[in-house]
Formats: structure tokens, C-alpha cells, sequence
């Protein structure tokens, strides 16, 4: 496959450098992507690169990820209003570790193909790397002049930022363009991809690598990735949409994609899937003929999801989907765990009953009126239970006598409560 072309189509290139292209047809090419490791694990916002480095290496070419162990202690200023927290070597190794196994679903690291990838961090050729050695030998190289021009420098020395650019921020393009001469000497590094707020990053890395050892070097980004309603791409009322599933559960992952608008999800399912041009065509005939089938959704969520946690994963998730919209059985509600569980019904009005009272058997009437105010008078409740209206755990409830035990708890802690056809309610026993 072509690799430009490949992107292209997919909506992939922002900027690329006069000649890329050419290298990327005359031989394998090794190219990097940098990522920040001030957390523990990627976020959706980090898909875009990591896909790139994935279609790399499908072309046959070989991808590098750089941790920025070094430029993560300093700080990227680009499109930022505020310098960052600096990060200790013990955070930073442990979150590459955490990096790396995640992107493992998506590069191959292990095999022995000519073009596996590679994972560096910029610490190891950075920490022993004195401040009078890298003025002296780097940055002689690049006037201040140069520097200054850059729009991430430009934009925090305008005035609309509410804080200058330290010395420190001001130094990283310079770091951050040294990481590409070192790979172009040591790993014969000749392109570096990114985002397209990137491009002033990357540009200082290839004139570098020009003025120190007359090389070639390319560029080439990618656009930021925003939402049709103007929105954030990635970002929900609870903050970043995580590829740990300890931070955003599968079923949360699985319903992000799958709520995404029309327009996003014809541009979102070339970009954060391997689908081909004539599948992704396809699909969106499909899906403008029939758009209440939500068709580009479903195949954008199940493969996402798929590719970031497993197809065991998406099952549960669609299961725990069908438990919310009606459609789920009492045996797919007590098979969920926890934490799906909880993710599934969050929001949902909760009420905390002391666990004895299960032990003891709590009649349905005193529960769901007085110990769980679900509903405001025992009489609302007889009626709802005479018309059918009434599901405890899924299945219908029908008897105005009926007790509640222990045994009837999800997990020994839960009690859902239906009411009609979409009103949940979350009975929680503490000790």
C-alpha cells in the first residue's frame, strides 16, 4: 500500500514536506512519533498518531514511538496557556512501561520483520547530556531568530496567553528537534509525524539535522481532530476518554463512539479504523439511506473497541448497552462486573439501604416507599405492580406481597429497580 495515499484518503495530512513522498517510495523508511508520558496511559486524543504508526507499518515501513521521558520533565508549550507539571524519572518510567503495552495491540514490537517497531525514550540520550555540551554543540545551530518565528512561541509572546514562556518552554523546540537528529544518526530516522501543532516542533528537528550533518529529514502532520459542533474531540463531561480500562471502562469507551454525530462518524471511521475506502464507501451509502440504524456508529464502536480492548469486551459492552435500552435479560444483568455494572447505570438515582434488612427479608412495599423512596406512596406502587410496571433486576415483579432477600443482590450490593419502560433506579446495600 502507499502510504500518503493511504492517509490521504482518510483525511490523514495536514502538512507534509516537499519530498516525503518520494523517500517513502524509494525504501523502507523509519519513521517517529513523540508522546507525552505524563500519564499512565494514551488517550483517545493520542489515536490519531498511533493509527498513523499503524498504517507505517502496514506499508512495510518501520515506526518509532519516543516516549518524551526528557521533553515531558519540560514541557511542550504548543497551543498551551500554561506551563505543565514536571514529572519525576520513577512516573516517567513507570508510565512508559504502561505506554507501551497499550500501543503493543497496535505495533509489533516482537517479531522479527525487518520494520518491528521500536519504543525509545529521549531521557536515556538526554539525562548525561550537560547544559554547556548541548548550547555548545546543538544549539550554535539554530538562531534565536528561528526560534522566535515558530507559532507556539508566538502565540504565548502575543500577549493572549495569561502567562509569558519560560526559558525552559522556550528551549523545547530545540530538545525536541536534537530527539530527531539522534534518531536520524543513530536509528537512520528520516520523517517525523505528529499533529498539525506540531509542525513547528518537527521543522526545527529537520533544519537540524540539514545544518549538523547536511541530511535529509521530512515532515509530515496530521489535522487536530475536531467535533462537527465545534467541540472537543475526545473530551466528555468527565473529563479524557482513556484507553485503560481502569479509567474508562470498555462499556463507556464503547458508548462514546457510539454516540457520536452523522457527520463525525463518516469522518471518524476512516481515521480510527483499518476499514478499506470501498468498506468505509459503502457503509456510508448505507448508513445516509437508513441513518435511524446508526449503522456508521456500530461498525466505528465495535471496531474501536475491538482494536483498543477485545472482542470479548465489545460483547459485554453491547450486552451491557441492550441492559440499559430495555432490551436485556436478568442472566446478561448479573453476568456484568462491577464495574461495567456501575458504569451502565451511572446517573442513575441511588438510595443506600443497610444490608441487614436483606438478611431479614424487606417486604417490597416498606422498601421501595420507605427505606428507597422510588416511589412517593404505597399506593403508586400497588398500582404499578397491578399494571405490569414494575421489573426488580430485570424481570417483571408482580407480587404485592413479595420480600426481597439477600440472594436477590447483584454482586451481594445491588438492587436495580425498574419503573416503566425507562426509569432506573439503584438500590445500594451497605453494611
Amino acid at each position: 500500500m502507499n502510504f500518503t495515499e493511504e492517509l490521504q484518503w482518510r483525511g490523514m495530512i495536514h502538512t507534509m514536506m516537499p519530498g516525503t513522498d518520494e523517500q517513502l517510495q524509494k525504501e523502507m523508511t523509519t519513521a517517529y512519533v513523540g508522546i507525552d508520558p505524563t500519564a499512565d496511559s494514551l488517550h483517545i486524543g493520542h489515536l490519531v498518531s498511533v493509527m498513523m504508526l499503524k498504517h507505517l507499518q502496514v506499508a512495510g515501513h518501520r515506526p518509532i514511538v519516543l516516549v518524551g521521558g526528557a521533553t515531558g520533565m519540560i514541557g511542550d508549550p504548543s497551543m498551551k496557556n500554561a506551563e505543565r507539571n514536571l514529572l519525576d524519572e520513577a512516573t516517567l518510567r513507570h508510565n512508559q512501561e504502561c505506554i507501551k503495552n497499550q500501543l503493543s495491540r497496535f505495533l509489533d514490537f516482537n517479531s522479527d520483520i525487518p520494520n518491528k517497531a521500536l519504543m525509545v525514550n529521549n531521557y536515556d540520550w538526554m539525562k548525561g547530556f550537560t547544559f554547556l555540551e548541548f548550547i555548545r554543540d546543538i544549539g550554535k545551530h539554530i538562531t534565536v531568530n528561528y526560534m522566535m518565528a515558530k507559532d507556539s512561541v508566538k502565540k504565548r509572546l502575543s500577549g493572549d496567553a495569561r502567562e509569558g514562556l519560560s526559558f525552559t518552554e522556550f528551549t523545547y523546540q530545540l530538545v525536541q528537534g536534537y530527539d530527531f537528529l539522534y534518531l536520524n544518526q543513530h536509528l537512520n530516522c528520516k520523517l517525523q509525524m505528529g499533529g498539525s501543532d506540531q509542525w513547528g516542533n518537527i521543522t526545527t528537528g529537520t533544519e537540524l539535522i540539514r545544518r549538523v550533518a547536511g541530511g535529509e529529514a521530512y515532515a509530515l502532520t496530521c489535522p487536530l481532530i475536531t467535533k462537527a459542533d465545534g467541540g472537543k474531540f475526545g473530551k466528555t463531561e468527565s473529563g479524557n476518554v482513556w484507553l485503560d480500562p481502569e479509567r474508562t471502562s470498555p462499556y463507556q469507551f464503547y458508548q462514546f463512539w457510539l454516540n457520536t454525530s452523522d457527520d463525525d462518524a463518516e469522518k471518524y471511521i476512516k481515521i480510527f479504523t483499518l476499514l478499506s475506502k470501498q468498506e468505509v464507501e459503502d457503509l456510508v451509502v448505507a448508513h445516509r439511506q437508513s441513518p435511524h440504524l446508526r449503522l456508521l456508529q456500530k461498525r466505528l464502536a465495535d471496531e474501536v473497541t475491538t482494536m483498543v480492548h477485545s472482542k470479548e469486551e465489545l460483547e459485554k459492552a453491547i450486552e451491557a448497552s441492550e441492559i440499559l435500552f430495555g432490551k436485556g435479560t436478568a442472566e446478561q444483568l448479573k453476568k456484568l462486573d462491577e464495574r461495567t455494572f456501575l458504569a451502565v447505570f451511572e446517573g442513575v438515582p441511588q438510595f443506600m439501604v443497610n444490608k441487614n434488612t436483606f438478611d431479614q427479608g424487606a417486604g417490597i412495599m416498606d422498601l421501595l416507599t420507605d427505606m428507597a423512596p422510588v416511589f412517593p406512596s404505597k399506593g403508586e406502587l400497588r398500582r404499578t405492580i397491578q399494571g405490569n410496571g414494575l421489573a426488580i433486576n430485570k424481570d417483571k415483579f408482580t407480587d404485592l406481597e413479595g420480600i426481597i432477600k439477600t440472594d436477590a443482590l447483584i454482586g451481594e450490593k445491588y438492587l436495580l429497580v425498574q419503573k416503566g419502560k425507562k426509569n432506573y433506579f439503584l438500590i445500594v446495600a451497605e453494611q
